[in-house]
């Protein structure tokens, strides 16, 4: 593996990306990337590490290759990596460098350059971090907090990497549990309008000249044909119109994502793994906060946030109410209706016993393989679905055609 490098002095130049080339010490080729303000930055480091370098240029990106977006799977792997550099005792700095020297994402390197410099300047961690709130929520900050200070940052990082870790996790199965019938809807769609563009009106020519009414399912399969060739590009805008003004709406209205999360809920076969899904959100990031020494009030409004679904994140918020007034947290799950006895009865539990994170972990790792478990039964389930829904559609559609054909061979014979 190429030796990292790590910037000897600070600069006023912000670091850009380099690949380099050369021989080490034993007269063998490697070769790697950093990041530094300048090519003789790079060779400086290269020469003080016993590498002489051959070829040094910096690292540009393609004409049509963006930034990118920093997404919840880039922070979580960025979270092990940083607890992983803490633990092995490497300096904050120096860690923040290294990990950005193996980033191929623009946005992310930018972004942990741009703490990298925060934290060079004084600024604590949690406050460097907070200054990027689309991308460490108040989760993420109010336990690298408790970390700074209780001293205890490198085991910190990796209880958040581990929560990160799992709760992409769930969420890559709950995706994956509602792909299944999105996809039946695309591919059966994709098929009808092929089947209605291009097949029907070879069958339309044929039934003009028999002479004689077409049965009725037949008639109404041709209106739809003609309607899709003639008004296709009105029928396609108003259906995007109509999806970009849903997806509008749903973004800026509490409302109305509170009304689609209610129905989502009580969606058969989905409605169970996303009840199942926000439980264990709820469970793994209470377990994490109470582990890192965060106030159980405190620890229930980040709580609220990571829920995934509003109906919980406003019982979560109703819960931490109820108890900053001195309940206890059994209860106020309790009064809310929507936590399953067993859930109740373990942090019951863990209150009496002292161990509310320890209990609360239990919970979320039972309802992580809850969630595992029905989204395989689900996609189980849904493979021969997907055949029966498509075979309906296409089965009917072909049916339609050969009516008037059946007739006409019992009229003949």
């Amino acid at each position: 593996m190429a030796p990292a490098i790590s910037a000897t002095a600070k600069s006023t130049k912000p670091d850009v990306p380099f690949l380099w080339e050369g021989r080490d010490k034993r007269g063998q080729r490697v070769k790697g990337n950093t990041m530094a303000p300048d090519e003789a930055a790079v060779r400086s480091e290269l020469r003080r590490q016993g590498i002489a370098a051959s070829r040094v240029r910096r690292k540009r990106e393609g004409l049509f290759v963006s930034g990118g977006k920093v997404n919840a799977a880039d922070i979580a792997v960025f979270s092990r990596q940083l607890a992983t550099m803490l633990i092995a005792g490497i300096p904050m700095v120096q860690s923040f460098e290294i990990v950005a020297s193996g980033v191929d994402k623009p946005a992310l390197r930018t972004l942990i350059l741009a703490i990298k410099s925060d934290v060079e300047s004084g600024t604590s961690l949690y406050e460097a971090l907070a200054k990027h709130p689309l991308q460490f929520d108040d989760l993420f900050v109010n336990l690298v907090r408790a970390g700074e200070q209780a001293g205890a940052l490198d085991t910190l990082l990796d209880k958040i990497a581990t929560y990160k870790e799992k709760s992409e996790a769930t969420k890559k199965k709950v995706k994956k549990a509602l792909f299944y019938p999105a996809a039946v809807l695309i591919v059966a769609a994709i098929v009808t309008t092929v089947l209605m563009i291009f097949v029907i009106p070879e069958f339309q020519k044929l039934f003009q000249g028999f002479g004689a009414n077409l049965p009725a399912f037949t008639q109404f399969v041709i209106n739809m044909s003609n309607a899709v060739r003639h008004q296709g590009i009105w029928i396609a805008l108003v259906i995007g119109a109509a999806a970009w003004t849903f997806i509008y709406f749903k973004q800026r209205s509490r409302k109305m994502r509170e009304v689609l999360d209610r129905m989502s809920l009580k969606v058969p076969i989905i409605g169970p793994i996303l009840n199942k899904a926000a439980i264990a959100r709820y469970s793994r990031t209470l377990s994490t906060m109470f582990a890192a020494g965060v106030p159980l009030v405190e620890a229930l409004e980040s709580v609220a946030g990571a829920c995934g679904n509003i109906i919980y994140e406003n019982a979560v918020l109703k819960m931490r109410d109820e108890v900053a007034t001195g309940q206890r947290l059994q209860r106020a799950m309790e009064s809310r209706g929507i936590f399953p006895n067993m859930v109740v009865q373990m942090i019951a539990v863990g209150e009496e016993a002292g161990s509310l994170d320890e209990m609360a972990g239990k919970v979320a790792v039972f309802y992580e393989a809850e969630v595992d478990n029905a989204v395989d039964a689900m996609s189980s389930l849904l493979e021969p679905l997907i055949m029966v829904i498509l075979g309906v559609i296409v089965g009917g559609l072909v049916i339609a055609m050969y009516l008037p054909i059946f007739q006409l061979g019992n009229v003949v014979g």
